[in-house]
């Protein structure tokens, strides 16, 4: 009956049902005392307490004594009162945010105010979550909420949506009953007699009834043969309609249409018009072109595209345009930026660029910017960057033009369906014509949607429940037009991908034909001939022969793509996938698309998470293959209670709204350390440059705002400004100067120059001390801000916990597995210990290391701003160990492939006489021996030990020279210079190649180039003078600086030649520097401050 009442949405009767299932569970009426529910509670004082007129409210305050009074028994009184607080109770709060003017977005921070005890309360506990209308008589949302032993003294978060009707009702009703505890309910009103709604949004753009265009109409053979193979003879009708705007006009431009409309053709209209102008003009290149978007693997897929066809050479049907991508590498990508007509970057890289505009020529010449899947600006991730790059090129053509006369950027903006598309269109500088904001059923393939809800609370039984109404939907898929069907099913993680794709299998098996989703044309026999070549995941194996294929995050990279090569040839008719590689699927598509729920695990906040609506688009818009399929069919399969909010937002145009506010203070940061924003005023007006400001007053709530009038709008921003910069100052990043001007100080610049967190640099300063060793340095490290998004899995604690039993740094025992920081110091020791890991922690593993190199070079440049030496040479030591996988204490030559411990053991002079005596302790040592010694040593094949080679051809042997200038003239606090002189020993094939200083680090997951770092210092008294950061080709000569010491004396003095990729190669130089007593006036005493000042400056912004 309860289940009835819940799906009928009657609140009344729901309740009713509820209280009746309770009291007949716990055979009590439900005007008994609460604590009847507890076994351990006598007879005769539960009588006692319900015959005292005190609500079950007030007992909550009362002390021990005052129960045991209550009762005449002072000795129960601890007894009841420890009762009292092991009854379910829970703090509630919400946060409302209107979405649109029919839809609110509710987040629930559930609080438990209570004693866990598994013997009362087992080990979980199901609540209700219940959203009633303001008469109490209809249900608008209810989902289940599971309470767990160990989550239970944490705050928990749950956000839904509700539907908002015209006229707005004062309030609606909240509440969190126990699905087994009588009385243990929390209520909490919403009151809507504050929410401001957005404004009314214009009605989306009407699809024109034009002829579909030509290719033709191009006029270019070169332009038109681009399109032959691609869309067919003609254009679809969005490109159609936009084609004029685009090809004929400099306007900006904003295209809002649903995924697979065909939205990177019409950029493509934008690129083809700048390429003719300059060729009309007679230009050897067309203006720079640069291609943005929040997501990396579009920005891969993109450029792959693009340099196949555009970067093509005319003679095989390319326009031979230099395209090139970004990869986060400050001096190269600036390189790559100059000699590059068409440039693909990620949100964060075009960032990093583009952030010194001013010093820049080849940011300041970029002619047309194109700002992909903008939609995104409204989540999390790279959104909020995306935003502040357009508003930079948009703030910085307008200074352009006031400084030179020349005009900025053209800017195409492409983006899904959204309601609010005339303010983006507004921001971007795209009006009136310019502006196209299609509805989500405006397809070229039309689109048949269908949401199906299962009512069962339990993810895992939820999951077995899809598995047949999925396969069932794809049978009839397939069943009608066998020829052409193509299917894809997302699920919520990899091990569920291999789920589904056995489940599939079996049913088929099952159905009386295993091979129905084999392609035709193609036999069991060749599909085994191709999983026994090119598949190593046993399963795959399994599922491929009979035509169900699978990628997922774990498998290798050619792996991957033969499978999704088959399926696009139609070889296999169905693929499952992780909803997490929905961006990175090179699939072409599909006829018909299955999503198996709409929610994936954060183990971070130990819940079901909902996907992001932005995720959901993208893999609806998988559905519906142009030129191939006359409709597309999407089947989403969700939890219950979730069906009418997802039909809402898969079938109503969304605003998108700006995210900055949470994300401003590293934006800020940078602009200040760039002198962009000079004082507090400068900061106000940066935040008019982006889409923060518009939306403010179109969605006032959304943004924490009680009025619309500009004085409103003006003390909210002011405040907003005020608040980051005191944070920044508070973190040592900024200065503040007479409560207006403002300038960066060496903490901010460091966080600025490496791209990475404020929090996490002021975190370094704080944590690191002159005695920090490699123990100590690690758990800082992976205690950076950027290790807090790093994904958490179900049940994965258990699996970090064994690992971390063996790792040879034991953590401390309040460590929490289920913290991505702690995993992330776990995944790094296991990186140094060399362990075999489980597919999704390989994979997490990778990402570590990704960020780990900028991390510890930030750290270098905050212990050397402290002038300390030996966790200096801890942190360069540790890029070591990153770069190859090693600790410092393991034998130089494991960095070598295919060396092992009997390799080592053949290493010593007592267990191979061969050797004469002596050890092999380096690279060095090897390469000297005697080719029959050396391969006796290594005992390998020829592949083998090429690779071996390729290792030793590629480290580094550096002859290093230095000369301390003026050294016998040196006083105290005097200004020294050093002359370092290297010359690597290279063959000439390397150098003409350009691998010179390539590393070879195959445990590395990113392609690396060496730098090093050239570090004086005392070691005896602990003190770094000078720090200097080069990256070295054949030759190099670097002057370094540094300041004498204040006290006179003989100081015995060491030059370090540190390398940050291979261990074994560092060159330690001692030297002796006498300093004689100065001058001691003030003056100079001043000057020598004001050096040291400037001294550590250089060392944070790592200026080469």
């Amino acid at each position: 009956l309860l289940d009835v009442a819940l799906k009928r949405k009657w609140a009344a009767l729901a309740h009713k049902c509820l209280g009746l299932c309770k009291m007949v569970e716990q055979r009590m009426w439900q005007s008994q005392s609460p604590l009847r529910q507890f076994s351990q509670l006598p007879e005769k004082i539960a009588r006692m307490l319900e015959r005292k007129d005190i609500p079950w409210e007030r007992y909550y305050d009362l002390k021990p004594a005052d129960l045991g009074e209550l009762v005449k028994l002072p000795k129960m009184g601890k007894p009841l009162h420890a009762l009292v607080h092991k009854f379910p109770r829970l703090e509630l709060a919400a946060h409302v945010q209107p979405v649109t003017r029919s839809l609110l977005k509710v987040e629930l921070t559930i609080t438990p105010d209570f004693e866990f005890d598994p013997k009362c309360h087992d080990y979980a506990l199901l609540f209700h979550i219940l959203v009633e209308d303001v008469d109490g008589e209809s249900i608008l949302h209810a989902e289940p909420f599971l309470l767990k032993e160990q989550y239970a003294s944490e705050e928990h978060l749950v956000s839904f949506t509700v539907p908002l009707f015209d006229p707005m009702p004062p309030q609606y009703f909240l509440r969190v009953v126990s699905d087994r505890w009588l009385h243990a309910e929390a209520s909490l009103p919403i009151s809507f007699r504050n929410l401001l709604m957005p404004h009314r949004n214009p009605p989306p753009t009407e699809l024109l009834d034009l002829q579909p265009l030509p290719v033709a109409q191009l006029k270019d053979k070169r332009f038109t043969a681009l399109y032959d193979s691609k869309v067919g003879s003609h254009f679809n009708p969005v490109q159609t309609q936009a084609f004029t705007q685009l090809f004929e006009t400099d306007d900006n431009l904003l295209l809002c249409a649903p995924s697979g409309s065909g939205k990177t053709i019409c950029a493509e209209f934008a690129i083809l018009r700048s390429v003719r102008e300059a060729w009309a003009a007679g230009a050897s290149r067309p203006s720079k072109v640069v291609y943005v978007c929040a997501k990396p693997p579009v920005v891969e897929a993109t450029y792959k595209d693009w340099r196949a066809r555009l970067g093509a050479p005319s003679s095989a049907g390319g326009l031979g345009l230099a395209v090139g991508l970004l990869t986060g590498e400050g001096a190269s990508d600036l390189r790559l930026l100059e000699k590059c007509d068409l440039v693909c970057a990620s949100a964060e890289h075009l960032d990093m660029l583009s952030r010194r505009w001013r010093q820049r020529k080849a940011v300041q010449e970029v002619g047309l910017l194109i700002a992909d899947e903008l939609h995104l600006l409204g989540g999390g991730g790279q959104g909020p960057t995306l935003e502040v790059v357009i508003s930079r090129m948009r703030y910085m053509g307008s200074q352009l033009e006031a400084k030179a006369g020349k005009g900025g950027a053209r800017i195409v903006g492409l983006a899904c369906c959204l309601a609010n598309a005339k303010d983006l269109g507004d921001w971007l500088g795209a009006t009136g014509h310019s502006l196209f904001a299609f509805h989500p059923q405006v397809r070229p393939v039309p689109l048949d949607l269908s949401v199906q809800g299962f009512e069962v609370g339990h993810f895992g039984s939820r999951m077995m429940a899809m598995a047949k109404p999925c396969f069932v939907a794809l049978h009839e898929h397939v069943d009608k037009d066998p020829d052409h069907a193509s299917c894809l099913v997302f699920v919520p993680s990899r091990k569920q991908t291999q789920l589904s794709a056995i489940d599939l299998m079996t049913y088929a098996a099952a159905a009386g034909d295993p091979l129905f989703f084999v392609g035709a044309g193609a036999t069991q026999e060749q599909l085994q001939a191709v999983a026994a070549a090119d598949v190593e995941d046993p399963v795959l194996a399994q599922t491929l022969v009979k035509g169900i294929g699978m990628v997922h995050s774990g498998m290798g990279a050619k792996e991957a793509a033969r499978v999704l090569a088959l399926h696009r040839d139609g070889v296999l008719k169905a693929l499952v996938a992780p909803a997490n590689m929905c961006w990175e699927l090179d699939c072409g598509g599909a006829s018909l698309v299955v999503v198996m729920d709409s929610v994936f695990y954060d183990g971070r906040e130990h819940r079901y998470a909902d996907y992001p609506i932005s995720d959901l688009l993208h893999m609806v818009g998988r559905a519906g293959r142009q030129g191939v399929d006359s409709k597309g069919r999407c089947l989403v399969l969700c939890h219950g209670p979730k069906k009418d909010g997802l039909v809402r937002l898969l079938g109503e145009p969304l605003p998108v709204e700006s995210h900055l506010d949470h994300f401003l203070h590293d934006h800020l940061c940078a602009e200040i350390v760039t002198k962009t924003v000079e004082n507090k005023q400068d900061a106000v007006d940066y935040m008019t440059w982006t889409l923060y400001w518009p939306r403010l007053a179109h969605n006032p709530n959304y943004y924490n705002l009680e009025g619309t009038s500009h004085r409103h709008l003006s003390d909210h921003l002011s405040e907003l400004v005020e608040g980051v910069i005191n944070d920044l100052e508070e973190s040592r990043a900024v200065a503040v100067e007479d409560e207006m001007a403002l300038s960066p100080l060496n903490l901010g610049m460091i966080a600025a120059y490496y791209y990475i967190a404020y929090t996490t640099v002021e975190l370094f300063a704080s944590s690191l001390t002159e005695k920090t060793k490699l123990r100590g340095l690690l758990e800082i490290l992976t205690a950076a801000s950027e290790y807090g998004e790093l994904p958490v899995r179900m049940q994965e604690e258990r699996a970090l916990k064994q690992l971390a039993h063996h790792l040879p740094q034991k953590l401390a025992e309040t460590a929490k597995f289920n913290d991505p920081h702690t995993k992330a110091h776990v995944l790094l020791q296991a990186h140094f210990s060399r362990h075999a890991l489980p597919v999704d922690l390989a994979a997490d593993q990778a990402m570590v290391l990704s960020s780990s190199l900028k991390l510890l070079q930030a750290l270098v440049d905050v212990i050397s701003s402290n002038g300390w030496l030996k966790p200096a040479i801890v942190a360069m030591e540790c890029s070591q160990m990153m770069v190859q996988g090693l600790w410092d204490k393991d034998h130089p030559l494991l960095q070598l492939p295919h060396v092992s411990k009997d390799t080592l053991r053949r290493c010593k002079a007592t267990e191979n006489p061969a050797l004469d005596g002596s050890d092999v302790e380096s690279v060095f040592d090897l390469m000297g021996l005697e080719d029959d010694v050396r391969d006796d040593i290594l005992r390998l094949g020829q592949s083998e030990l090429a690779e071996v080679a390729n290792f030793c051809n590629n480290y580094p042997n550096i002859e290093l020279e230095y000369e301390v200038l003026d050294k016998d003239a040196v006083e105290t606090g005097d200004a020294v210079q050093m002359v370092v002189s290297l010359e690597r020993e290279v063959d000439d094939e390397d150098e003409d190649s350009g691998q010179v200083g390539q590393v070879t680090a195959p445990r590395y997951p990113k392609a690396k180039t060496e730098g090093w770092w050239l570090v004086v210092g005392d070691a005896k008294r602990n003190t770094l003078l000078c720090v200097k950061r080069v990256s070295l080709g054949k030759s190099l000569k670097v002057k370094l600086d540094m300041v004498a010491p204040d006290e006179a004396g003989d100081y015995n003095l060491t030059l370090y030649f540190m390398c940050d990729s291979y261990i074994g190669c560092d060159q330690e130089y001692e030297f002796n520097l006498q300093v004689a007593q100065g001058d001691d006036d003030d003056d100079d005493d001043d000057g020598d401050d004001d050096e040291d000042d400037d001294d550590e400056e250089d060392d944070g912004d790592m200026k080469d």
